[in-house]
């Protein structure tokens, strides 16, 4: 093989390594933005869901007036979601922020629960059209908050597959992909499931 030759089959493994390299980058890409726009379906349903609570505290105030410390609780659960929401929305995959939302929406499925327990002393606030209404808005936001969230999961498990094989574990971390997405898991019942309230 003539010297040309030899060089000429060197450009052509190097195009093709590089080509290569440009695929796993792609699809890399590719998959980081299927699990970032994941996420966004999560976001959607979640800020519904704090958008419902202070109408939900609206209504249950006048008729729960002594259990002001399970109401403030809610409000201070709700906002702590909403900031865990952000920051998790800024940066969807982030092991930090992925477990900062967790955390944040178990303790507000805690006191929605608690807010549910007392409310069903409550005789008068359980037949309140308005609480039934916002019970149901809930519990359909909680489904739809499930569904975001499995499918979330699914991009990310996809991502992180792809991201650990090889050959693109040699190349992830030179794209910018160093390490794995995390998964958002509600430990809490009251957020995997849908609330079991009857009004």
């Amino acid at each position: 093989m003539t010297a040309t030759g030899i060089l000429i089959a060197i450009v052509v493994v190097g195009l093709l390594l590089v080509m290569y390299g440009v695929g796993i980058y792609n699809r890399l890409v590719t998959l980081r933005n299927r699990l970032e726009n994941a996420f966004s379906q999560i976001e959607v349903q979640l800020k519904r869901r704090y958008d419902l609570i202070p109408n939900l505290i609206e209504t249950v105030k006048g008729y729960m007036a002594h259990e002001k410390d399970t109401l403030e609780a809610v409000i201070n659960a709700r906002n702590q979601a909403v900031g865990g929401l952000q920051n998790a929305s800024a940066k969807p995959g982030d092991p930090a922020a992925m477990k900062e939302l967790m955390v944040a929406e178990q303790a507000l499925g805690g006191s929605l629960g608690r807010l549910f327990a007392l409310a069903e002393a409550y005789p008068d606030l359980k037949a309140n059209e308005n609480m039934a209404q916002l019970t149901e808005e809930l519990t359909s936001t909680e489904n739809r908050v499930a569904f975001a969230r499995q499918a979330y999961n699914d991009s990310v498990t996809i991502y992180n597959t792809y991201r650990q094989t090889f050959p693109p574990v040699v190349f992830a971390g030179m794209f910018g992909h160093n390490q794995d997405a995390e998964l958002l898991e509600f430990d809490s019942e009251a957020i995997a499931e849908a609330p079991k309230v009857s009004f």
